[in-house]
């Protein structure tokens, strides 16, 4: 699955997700990570209520199953939420690499049903069913 982090530093999930001069995107899965792409915008990120600022990183997130940031306003998370993509909120002092550590960990574990329809979104279902005589 794909996991994307709003950053400005590259190196920790610090920013806002409107005003994001950076969307870092990861593969992950049971064995690890491999960064994928990074995406970077600039223009009027930071006029409050321009909701077009929010098209390309809504784009550059079109594959991604869960999306780090720092904080996230309620009609973004709405947007962010209706394509199926789950904003998670996290402190600015975190570092991308600590999260995803964190991530395969709980993938490994007993991952949240969220999480778990995620990891298998896109591969085949295996129905069980009882033999009938």
């Amino acid at each position: 699955m794909k996991v994307a982090f709003c950053t400005q530093d590259m190196q920790h999930v610090d920013a806002h997700f409107g005003w994001a001069k950076n969307i870092v995107v990861y593969e992950v899965d049971r064995a690890g990570y491999t960064m994928v792409e990074t995406c970077q915008f600039g223009g009027s990120m930071f006029e409050d209520g321009n909701e077009d600022k929010l098209i390309p990183k809504l784009d550059a997130l079109a594959d991604c199953a869960i999306v780090y940031l720092s904080a996230i306003g309620a009609s973004a998370a709405a947007r962010v939420v209706a394509k199926k993509i789950h904003p998670v909120k996290v402190e600015a002092t975190d570092t991308i690499t600590a999260l995803l550590d964190r991530l395969v960990e709980t993938i490994n574990g007993n991952p949240p049903p969220w999480l778990r329809k995620a990891l298998n979104a896109g591969q085949p279902q295996e129905l069980a069913f009882d033999e009938e005589d």
